[in-house]
C-alpha cells in the first residue's frame, strides 16, 4: 500500500500503471462475482431461496451445511481483502469528504449485513434472504462506483 505514501501519484511511473491494473481487476472480479453467485446460489428471491432450503415439486436438494459453511468463509475472506484494498485507493483518490464519508459507510454496512443476513436467513428464517439480497446490490453497486470513480480520479482528475 505504498500508495498511500506518495505524495502525487499522477507523476509516479510505477504507481499509477499498478493502480490502474488493481483497479481494472477489480472490475473484473465484481463482474465474475455476480456470475459466480448467479449461477451457485441465485440472485432474486426464489433461486436464493431454492438454493438455501431445496424445492420438493422439482426435486431440488438444499444447500448442505458444509457447503454453505465453505461459501460463506470464503465470501468473508474475499470481501475482506477487497474491501480493505478497495477502500485505501478510494480514500487516497478521492478528494469529497462527503462522497467518501457515504461510499465507505453504505459498502462497509451493506457487505457487513450481507454477510449477517444470509447466515440467518440460512439457520433462522428466510424473511432474511431479502435484506440478503437488498445489501448484495448495494454492496455491488457501491463498489463498482467506487473503483470507477476511483479509475477516473486517477487517469483523469486534476488533483489527487
Amino acid at each position: 500500500m505504498r500508495f498511500t505514501l506518495i505524495k502525487n501519484l499522477k507523476k509516479d511511473s510505477t504507481i499509477k500503471p499498478m493502480l490502474n491494473g488493481l483497479l481494472i481487476f477489480m472490475l473484473f472480479y465484481f463482474a465474475a462475482e455476480v456470475f459466480v453467485d448467479y449461477s451457485n446460489f441465485g440472485l432474486s428471491y426464489e433461486q436464493v431461496k431454492f438454493t438455501l432450503f431445496g424445492d420438493e415439486e422439482n426435486f431440488l436438494e438444499p444447500i448442505s451445511q458444509a457447503s454453505f459453511l465453505e461459501y460463506i468463509h470464503t465470501k468473508i475472506f474475499f470481501m475482506m481483502m477487497i474491501l480493505l484494498t478497495l477502500s485505501a485507493v478510494f480514500i487516497r483518490l478521492s478528494s469529497r469528504e462527503s462522497l467518501k464519508f457515504f461510499c465507505l459507510n453504505s459498502v462497509m454496512i451493506s457487505a457487513l449485513t450481507m454477510l449477517i443476513t444470509l447466515p440467518l436467513a440460512y439457520y433462522t428464517s428466510p424473511f432474511f434472504t431479502y435484506i440478503y439480497l437488498l445489501t448484495y446490490y448495494v454492496w455491488h453497486l457501491c463498489a463498482f462506483y467506487m473503483v470507477l470513480h476511483s479509475l477516473w480520479s486517477l487517469n483523469f482528475a486534476k488533483s489527487i
